[in-house]
């Protein structure tokens, strides 16, 4: 399993990685390994500004349907088209191509309280 060092991971298996101002978010592959094939991806927040932990999507696999949370608030000025028509972009590669969105954060000092790949990690 993949644990990059680079992000930042929730406790509902969300992870960010910020890059200046703006950052993009997906699931981890622990995620998307429990969920299994992914089938579809499902965002309709573009444009809008959501509060840390607050819904922004779900994403479908074939037994189950899971919420996506926003790992920090920000606004979604961005969803990864390339789901649309390759949802198993998020299990082939879910740090890369399989990324969900990307937001314009408006709370940095969010990021401090989410945990880095070690105290991930730990709690899977």
């Amino acid at each position: 399993m993949n644990f990059p060092t680079n992000v930042k991971y929730t406790k509902e298996h969300e992870w960010i990685r910020v890059e200046g101002d703006e950052a993009y978010v997906g699931i981890t592959d622990y995620a998307q390994s429990e969920l299994g094939e992914i089938v579809f991806v499902d965002i309709n927040t573009e444009g809008e500004t959501l509060a840390q932990d607050e819904v922004f999507g779900s994403v479908e696999a074939v037994k189950t349907v899971s919420d996506l949370n926003m790992p920090a608030s920000g606004e979604v000025i961005e969803v990864n088209e390339a789901l649309n028509d390759a949802p198993e972009k998020v299990n082939n590669d879910p740090y890369g191509e399989g990324w969900m969105i990307k937001i314009r954060l408006t709370n940095a000092a969010e990021l401090d309280t989410l945990m880095d790949a070690e105290a991930y990690q730990a709690i899977l």
